[in-house]
């Protein structure tokens, strides 16, 4: 007993005076003898015998885990001070039909958390809103419900800004401040409105890593951390306290894991909010449009003339639409990007022994800023000055395409798609002539197969989805999505879910143009060239005819979606309704 104190007396002098460098088994030792059980990562208290343990030691075991100059624990008023702050949001949305896009789902109800910040104004998490038709919020205690307006909203980033025109709603309610982006182990508490209750609920746990990850509303690689703590449906959007100030937003969590969650950090949501004070709306976060692979094999580097020493990725794909499609070229090796040198494994520094890849570098930078890209080319070090284009709804991410883990060698920076990976808060486009109904591809169109779309959508068209890129602005993908059956069009149902490639003759730009092209034909029939070689002819009279007929049939308000009668010749909108 004597030689046990003696140890623990010996480790707490070295803990507290900083000194000490604890090797894995003595700490796992000092863990037994502080806690009197080791440390389980997956409860939502840190040390949950902590009453069987006395004071000073309790302490020491706080002082040892976190950063030195931080404190670990949560204080009670700082919890306090975020029950007056948290609101219990309800959300009721209505997201689009893609495979009948003239009309909505049915409506259905959801709950998440939010917190208010300066300026009356509420963040809480895109998710949260997304599709919405109606919004209100509830403060902690109270039963009354307010009209919130959504005023901003990043899908990329997955977050929302809301405001409560309400004076009454004010009255009381404190704002929440942001810190510095925590260290390891430091602790932290999620306040929200989790399943399984309606009042409001804290768990507590510790941050176990902070790194880019896959945020899966909007499909992007964002800088997230990891938490021990649960993060459950209904703590969306609540924050994530540490000390008294907020470290994070919760967002996500882990699935088929025990206590892995995910908070948005502080700089990802100041550049959000940074982006809405200054334009007035959401503006995005930014990408170099490449796709990279690590040069970590020895040949590999030897190959294109890369010194010892040197260090970089080699670029592989360049999105044609962005700035360095004219500046740099396939296998340039990019050494550094605005003076940061990058890693072979394409990480750069971040903070004292960790590292993270250097698309947060490129991200956090403003829309239509530029950055200076270092690169190797043919053995010359070169360098360039690059506009960065926004990401955008456009924009997929590697590695995660929303719902599911596609197979990827590895990339950065992202690549704008040929096919959208989603479409929030907007109706689909669509077109209908004599019963055949165009559209563009999506990918919410592919996840109305169900959660395993990857698998049971049509392969071809899933293909597309996930590896085409586009080689001009306004490009698309059209597809037939279907057949609405009638003697005109009887014969072609088969043909559906196949890409229409020409229109007498003419290559398909976008659904907008096949409008056009549909439009000012001028023989007695009209062609449709699709992939796999099939081909579709309708007598153009006798088409324009039957298109009327199925739409009353069918009982579908227009021929065209509203975003194509507002860029379209109304003239052949209003013809198409009325043939008879």
């Amino acid at each position: 007993m004597k030689a046990m104190m003696k140890m623990m007396a010996v480790a707490s002098h070295h803990i507290r005076s900083g000194r000490c460098r604890i090797s894995s088994s003595s700490y796992s030792t000092l863990r037994l003898l502080l806690l009197g059980t080791p440390l389980q990562s997956s409860s939502s208290t840190l040390l949950p015998n902590h009453h069987a343990v006395s004071p000073p030691l309790f302490n020491y075991y706080y002082y040892y885990s976190t950063n030195l100059n931080r404190p670990l624990q949560v204080e009670a008023a700082a919890i306090e001070l975020a029950l007056d702050s948290v609101v219990k949001i309800f959300t009721v949305s209505s997201s689009p039909n893609y495979f009948l896009p003239w009309q909505n789902k049915s409506q259905r109800e959801t709950m998440g958390s939010g917190f208010l910040i300066s300026g009356r104004r509420i963040l809480t998490n895109a998710h949260v809103v997304a599709d919405h038709t109606f919004v209100l919020v509830r403060k902690h205690g109270s039963s009354t419900k307010y009209r919130a307006e959504v005023r901003a909203i990043g899908h990329e980033c997955d977050l929302a800004i809301l405001a409560v025109h309400s004076h009454e709603f004010w009255e009381g309610m404190a704002f929440l401040d942001f810190c510095d982006i925590p260290f390891l182990q430091e602790a932290v508490a999620v306040v929200g409105y989790p399943q399984g209750g309606d009042n409001i609920s804290v768990t507590k746990g510790v941050v176990s890593r902070v790194e880019p990850t896959q945020y899966v509303h909007g499909a992007t690689q964002l800088m997230a951390i990891q938490i021990d703590a649960a993060i459950n449906p209904g703590n969306s959007g609540g924050p994530a306290i540490m000390g008294d100030k907020v470290a994070g937003v919760a967002f996500q969590n882990l699935s088929g894991a025990d206590n892995i969650g995910y908070i948005i950090p502080v700089p990802i949501i100041k550049h959000f909010i940074s982006g809405v004070e200054e334009c007035g709306k959401y503006v995005g976060f930014c990408s170099l449009g490449l796709s990279c692979q690590p040069t970590e094999n020895v040949q590999l580097r030897e190959h294109f003339q890369m010194h010892k020493g040197m260090t970089g990725v080699l670029l592989t794909k360049i999105n044609p639409l962005s700035d360095a499609y004219t500046k740099l070229n396939k296998d340039d090796i990019i050494l550094a990007f605005d003076g940061v040198p990058i890693a072979n494994d394409g990480t750069v520094p971040f903070r004292n022994r960790e590292r993270i890849t250097f698309d947060h570098l490129v991200s956090m930078k403003k829309p239509n800023e530029t950055a200076r890209v270092t690169v190797l080319r043919d053995g010359v070090v070169c360098e360039f000055i690059i506009t960065l284009r926004p990401l955008s709804s456009e924009l997929c991410s590697p590695g995660l395409v929303l719902r599911i883990q596609i197979p990827s060698f590895w990339a950065s920076s992202g690549l704008q798609q040929l096919v959208p990976v989603h479409q929030f808060d907007k109706l689909p486009s669509y077109f209908i002539f004599a019963g055949l109904v165009f559209v563009p591809l999506t990918q919410p169109y592919l996840h109305e197969y169900g959660e395993d779309w990857y698998n049971t959508s049509p392969r071809r068209l899933c293909e597309f989805a996930v590896r085409e890129l586009p080689n001009k602005a306004g490009e698309q993908m059209v597809i037939l999505s279907q057949v609405l059956m009638d003697d005109v069009s009887a014969g072609y149902e088969r043909l559906a879910e196949l890409q229409v490639k020409k229109v007498d003759g003419v290559m398909v730009e976008n659904l907008k143009h096949l409008c056009q092209l549909v439009e000012n034909c001028r023989k007695a029939n009209l062609r449709f060239d699709l992939d796999d070689e099939r081909v579709i002819v309708l007598n153009y009279e006798k088409a324009k005819v039957a298109t009327s007929r199925i739409l009353k049939r069918h009982r579908i308000p227009s021929a065209m979606s509203s975003d194509l009668i507002e860029e379209h010749n109304s003239t052949f909108h209003v013809e198409l309704a009325c043939c008879s």
